[in-house]
């Protein structure tokens, strides 16, 4: 009976250490990923490609101010949105509405000089 009693003794612990086991990778958040292996993750294509929206951090203040001014006197009209390109990075991207009513992204670096720019509503992937 001493046999008996041993291992039966034993059951619930390894019960309880195998429950442990089980939930603790789902009770823990999983670690975030490299910040290149995210953009680089579903078989190597970009984050982006993969339907995934790179995070782009909006410009505030000073750099804000410049930049917006920057790209107006090359492409006048209305700044729709200004910020950190994530597509390029290092650079500052500004959206602006002209007076036709077409929307064009003006890229930037960062001493505002206008480097590039793209109309918007010419990617593939848009609604």
């Amino acid at each position: 009976m001493k046999a008996t009693t041993r291992v039966l003794a034993g059951v619930p612990l390894a019960v309880v250490l195998f429950g442990l086991i089980g939930c603790g990778s789902s009770q823990q958040p999983a670690a975030a990923p490299a910040a290149g292996a995210q953009a680089q993750q579903d078989g190597g294509r970009p984050a982006e490609q993969a339907g995934e929206k790179k995070e782009e951090p909006p410009l505030t203040g000073e750099v804000k101010q410049k930049a917006e001014q920057a790209a107006l006197a090359a492409y006048p009209g209305t700044v729709l949105k200004s910020e950190h390109d994530a597509e390029k990075p290092g650079m500052y991207a500004v959206e602006v509405q002209q007076a036709d009513g077409s929307a064009v992204e003006v890229y930037l670096d960062k001493s505002y000089k206008v480097v590039d720019t793209k109309k918007e509503g010419t990617e593939e992937d848009e609604d």
